[in-house]
């Protein structure tokens, strides 16, 4: 387990009050909860992206709080995808291999590895800006992948898409975090992520874990 204590951060008008959350080293772990509910600041927080005094986040033995964002090592899916438009998915991806110094010699071999689970072969060398939905969210997971993440974060990953695209992201992703054995966190306002992804599930509402 990965362990997450003293959470705890006022916005005036909102609370963040987290005493404990375990986190699965393993799988995937959901938190899910309503809008305005503190997912997302609770995303924000585990990043770096906001200050949290007090909070340990002991993965492993290591207390992620106290390290910049880039050593967190943290593989990381924003709802809004966040890719390159004038660069191809795969400079988009290689670009995330090279951020974090991984061997180019790995990267060629994980890089044609997560090409084909994602099946992502067919539109490698086409533009950002002119994908699909569909096939910015496989890049933009396969982006997150590649820096060999401590663990993996995604954050309303399948908002965008339309239903029948969002079923069959949820199976993919399913795979794929199933095939690289990366524990994730998936923030979701969305029952049937629950269903199809979640090993662990914590619910959030008003800042506060419902047990």
């Amino acid at each position: 387990m990965s362990y997450v204590e003293n959470l705890h951060r006022d916005y005036g008008d909102f609370k963040l009050d987290i005493d404990r959350w375990e986190i699965l080293d393993e799988g995937v772990t959901v938190l899910w909860g309503p809008s305005g509910s503190g997912k997302t600041s609770v995303f924000r927080i585990l990043l770096g992206l906001e200050e949290c005094p007090g909070l340990k986040w002991n993965f492993q033995g290591v207390d992620l709080a106290k390290l910049r964002t880039p050593e967190k090592r943290l593989g990381v899916v924003f709802q809004t995808l966040d890719l390159f438009p004038h660069l191809t998915a795969q400079e988009n991806i290689l670009f995330a291999a090279r951020a974090r110094k991984v061997d180019p010699k790995v990267v060629t071999a994980r890089m044609k590895e997560l090409s084909e689970i994602m099946q992502m072969e067919n539109f490698l060398q086409r533009k950002a800006s002119v994908l699909s939905g569909g096939e910015k969210q496989r890049v933009a997971i396969a982006r997150a992948i590649i820096g060999e993440p401590r663990l993996l974060l995604l954050d309303e990953p399948f908002s965008a898409l339309d239903q029948e695209l969002r079923e069959e992201s949820r199976k993919l992703l399913k795979r794929v975090i199933e095939t690289e054995k990366i524990p994730t966190l998936l923030v979701t306002h969305d029952p049937r992520d629950m269903e199809v992804l979640a090993n662990k599930v914590t619910k959030i509402r008003g800042g506060q874990i419902q047990n």
